[in-house]
């Protein structure tokens, strides 16, 4: 074994248990033919599975796959919402914690399950790949410890995607050789369907087959490239019971939102009339004039020996902020938490949206002959390309980026109100921010109204955070702080700020290394929309980050 591996399984022995397992994969990259829509066309999928294959482990597991890429784009494979602890060379993200796997090449990621466990996922972070690249990651309770709910009868994982008839390589190309908003996609899809409701499609329609009086755990995956989804169940309640693998106090709702990145896990009882019922998703769609696909996904929920036409649900409307906020509000922790209270960076995080000059033009088809872009405190960011970030910090390689990301905007404004012209576009840059090991850090995180509010799901890489407060219009801290709940909030990897609104979250940062933080939404983050942390390293072989692996891709 990796004599660095053997380091971190050292590292890590006194955690360890008699029961911990290693899980050993193969993960190959490569093209397949699948047909959606009447339309057959070449996708990139892992093992030629789409979504790709579902890892089941147990909190405390070491799990080891190899990644070999076939296909012909670079490639690298994201955990989302691991801590890999002292590890982020396993975290996956494309020129930041690594080089990406070129074509014919292998990498193999090695990671131990720590402290977690619930409903995560895993997905391609190069380009848009994540389109078809995905799959569940399901963490059960080590042996011998258990749900803190009854046991369910089934437990399914429902991932929630996106479906587009062109090469998604070329929607992207095009987008940003263009300067204009990508094309929406063609569909939305369950576990890889689209469903009943499109052209095409019902052969292939997810069906569930339940008893009367089952409990149904459902891992709700959204896996969707650009787009917050509805979800829900014709007929039945939903109990919620966890969020980003982290549970929370149960609470009983009709229907959910999840944004991309995020999973929810929800209980259902199979207590309706023997029939048959839709499971059902479409978008939130918060933007301003923007447009976004308005289709409806589905799946069938069937009771055994049921043949009558499922029934449909209904879903909110397509921009119902309201239902959102209700059922965000209702996400708590399942009782008092240990809530960081004295600060050591207070960090207020402008985002949004902006616009470059044509240039090259002459022509751009963005908005007044400009392009899209986004930004975090103004800085537009920009992957490197000549070595990942990671590499650069502990190789200490001059001129890949700067540590000097600004801790507020650079110019105070009224963010959510009419911004003058002179703010919309930002600088292009590389810039990330330093942190002691062990700071307490809080994020006020500011939607802006640059071309429009919307609701973003910024997605912290290495860390899940408390959110203890999130509002409408412009943060204002003599206000809104004293409403911070510190006592129950939720815990999340991927937070999604309310549209014209700001959300507060706070962590210790107690993971060494550099960790990106982004809008999930991948557009955005193709226009600019990501910063990166670099964690310190603390005192002794625990609070250090560990070596690179010998196989790390170059770039």
């Amino acid at each position: 074994m990796d004599p660095i591996f053997l380091a971190i399984i050292f590292t890590l022995a006194f955690t360890a248990s008699a029961n911990q397992e290693t899980h050993h994969h193969e993960f190959n990259v490569q093209e397949q033919s699948v047909t959606r829509l009447c339309k057959s066309h070449t996708i990139i999928t892992v093992n030629g599975q789409f979504p790709g294959p579902t890892l089941e482990v147990r909190n405390g597991d070491v799990v080891i796959v190899k990644v070999t890429n076939k296909a012909r784009y670079n490639v690298t494979i994201h955990w989302h919402g691991l801590r890999q602890m002292q590890n982020p060379w396993a975290d996956g993200p494309e020129y930041v914690t690594q080089c990406p796997i070129m074509p014919g090449s292998s990498y193999t990621y090695k990671f131990i399950i720590q402290d977690q466990e619930g409903t995560l996922w895993w997905h391609a972070h190069s380009r848009w790949l994540r389109a078809t690249v995905y799959g569940a990651l399901v963490i059960r309770p080590k042996l011998g410890s258990s749900y803190p709910f009854p046991k369910p009868k089934l437990e399914l994982p429902i991932v929630l995607g996106e479906w587009w008839v062109r090469d998604i390589i070329s929607v992207q190309r095009q987008a940003l050789f263009s300067g204009a908003a990508p094309n929406i996609s063609d569909a939305l899809t369950i576990n890889g369907q689209p469903g009943d409701l499109y052209r095409c499609s019902q052969q292939g329609t997810v069906k569930y087959s339940v008893t009367s009086g089952d409990t149904v755990l459902l891992r709700v995956i959204n896996a969707a490239l650009n787009q917050q989804l509805f979800f829900t169940v014709a007929n039945h309640r939903l109990t919620v019971v966890a969020t980003d693998a982290v549970y929370t106090k149960p609470f009983t709702t009709s229907v959910i939102m999840v944004g991309p990145g995020q999973t929810t896990d929800v209980l259902l009882t199979a207590d309706q009339r023997p029939g048959r019922y839709y499971m059902a998703a479409r978008a939130y769609a918060s933007a301003r004039n923007a447009p976004f696909d308005n289709t409806t996904t589905t799946a069938v929920l069937e009771y055994k020996s049921a043949t009558s036409r499922p029934i449909l649900p209904p879903l909110p409307a397509y921009n119902d902020t309201n239902t959102v906020t209700a059922f965000t509000n209702q996400i708590k922790s399942p009782g008092k938490v240990d809530v960081p209270t004295k600060l050591d960076e207070n960090l207020f995080f402008v985002v949004g949206f902006g616009f470059f000059n044509c240039s090259p033009g002459p022509r751009c088809q963005g908005p007044n002959n400009t392009r899209f872009a986004a930004s975090m405190n103004n800085v537009s960011f920009v992957l490197p390309s000549q070595a990942s970030l990671l590499q650069a910090y502990t190789n200490k390689i001059p001129n890949i980026y700067t540590p000097d990301f600004p801790a507020t905007p650079p110019v105070k404004f009224d963010y959510t109100g009419n911004v003058p012209r002179g703010l919309w576009q930002p600088v292009k840059g590389t810039k990330l921010y330093r942190l002691e090991f062990g700071s307490s850090v809080q994020i006020v995180l500011q939607d802006t109204s640059i071309f429009s509010t919307e609701d973003h799901p910024v997605h912290l890489h290495g860390y899940h955070f408390y959110v203890v407060g999130q509002g409408f219009g412009n943060f204002n801290p003599s206000r809104d702080t004293a409403r911070f709940n510190l006592v129950d909030p939720p815990q999340r990897n991927t937070i999604d700020i309310p549209v014209g609104g700001w959300a507060a979250i706070r962590f210790i940062a107690d993971n060494p290394g550099v960790w990106l933080m982004h809008c999930h939404i991948d557009t955005h983050l193709a226009w600019g929309f990501g910063m990166a942390f670099i964690v310190e390293n603390g005192v002794g072989p625990l609070q250090t980050l560990l070596p690179p692996p010998a196989d790390l891709p170059r770039c």
